[in-house]
């Protein structure tokens, strides 16, 4: 198994439990990331609690496991991602103006549409 970038193991887990029928135990989870195993059970069940613990997924008891869930899915989790950056700068107008003018013209235009619903 090659080396994921950072943050990479969270956005595949936010995937396959964003479209799961209905949550997920980190096995389950574990099962459908990587069929042959080679992924380690208590890798899976650290994301998911960190995951759950930023609020990022939703966890509930199921017996003795947790059942775990994606309210948002994988764009809630970048959405959070980019909130907790923002946060971190005190000068937000520039962060803001800086990341809107990278954008390329069709997502400036989706921003435009958004702000103004």
């Amino acid at each position: 198994m090659s080396r994921r970038r950072p943050g990479q193991l969270e956005t595949e887990i936010m995937t396959v439990l964003g479209e799961a029928d209905r949550p997920m135990t980190p096995g389950e989870v574990r099962d459908r990331l990587d069929p042959s195993g080679e992924l380690s059970y208590s890798t899976v069940v650290t994301t998911l609690t960190r995951l759950y613990e930023k609020g990022s997924a939703s966890r509930h008891r199921d017996g003795r496991a947790f059942r775990y869930g994606a309210p948002h899915g994988p764009a809630g989790l970048v959405a959070d991602r980019m909130t907790r950056l923002l946060s971190d700068e005190a000068d937000r107008a520039s962060v803001l103006r800086r990341f809107v003018g990278n954008l390329d013209a069709t997502d400036e235009q989706l921003l435009r549409d958004l702000l103004s619903e």
